[in-house]
């Protein structure tokens, strides 16, 4: 087992039930990833990107095949148990922020330490680090609703570094951003990849995104491919 790597798919199969047909969505995956590197997965609408990630991330439960999160493989685990793991391990951003509307941004930053049973002391300290590195320090008292959708999607990346993750997987997290703040939002998640060693699994239709990632993936007809971009 290289400690290096912090994500290992194996011959990663998925099929859903249509009626009487069975539609296969991943044929036969193969994808590791290593701390500190950063991948991006390109493709079309409905070629089962988003479904791959949710596999790489536990949150659904592959065909066939295997997932491995920092070595230990995530078949057969007890939801809490995996819930464990994705907590310890694993961070997650998406398109929409998925943040608690009754909190406010700091309490919404401390939740999965809470989670953790952290002290609500130390959580809230160190949701008070994040907010300063994410320049939101002015805004911590304001609830979702009364944050502009790009403060929205810095308070949901806070969220998902707070536990130190050794992986984010984000799936199209600048697809609801004008350019200007989606080209803000990835230098800064570039940014603690290369500081925090975190690495960086990111879905995008954005060519111009996934151009900036040491690692670029196409997937197409339940494959994935290495890509050139």
């Amino acid at each position: 087992m290289n400690d290096r790597l912090v994500i290992e798919a194996s011959d990663l199969q998925k099929s859903y039930q249509q009626g009487k047909q069975a539609v296969t969505v991943l044929r036969g995956i193969n994808f590791a990833v290593g701390k500190g590197e950063s991948h991006a997965i390109v493709g079309v609408s409905g070629a089962g990107k988003s479904t791959l990630m949710h596999l790489l991330g536990g949150l659904d439960h592959p065909s066939a095949g295997d997932i491995r999160v920092a070595g230990q493989s995530i078949s057969g685990l007890s939801e809490s148990r995996l819930g464990e793991l994705r907590n310890r391990h694993l961070g997650f951003i998406y398109q929409f922020h998925h943040l608690l509307p009754e909190f406010s941004a700091r309490e919404n930053i401390a939740m999965p330490l809470l989670v953790r049973r952290q002290s609500k002391q130390k959580a809230i300290a160190a949701a008070d680090e994040w907010l300063e590195r994410i320049g939101l320090t002015q805004r911590a008292e304001h609830k979702p609703g009364e944050l502009s959708g790009g403060e929205r999607q810095r308070v949901a990346l806070a969220r998902a570094l707070v536990t130190r993750p050794d992986c984010l997987l984000a799936d199209e997290p600048t697809g609801n951003l004008d350019s200007a703040t989606a080209a803000q939002m990835l230098d800064l998640m570039l940014e603690l990849n290369q500081d925090m060693d975190t690495a960086l699994v990111i879905v995008t239709h954005d060519l111009d995104i996934a151009a900036k990632m040491q690692h670029k993936w196409r997937m197409q007809d339940g494959m994935l491919e290495q890509e050139n971009l």
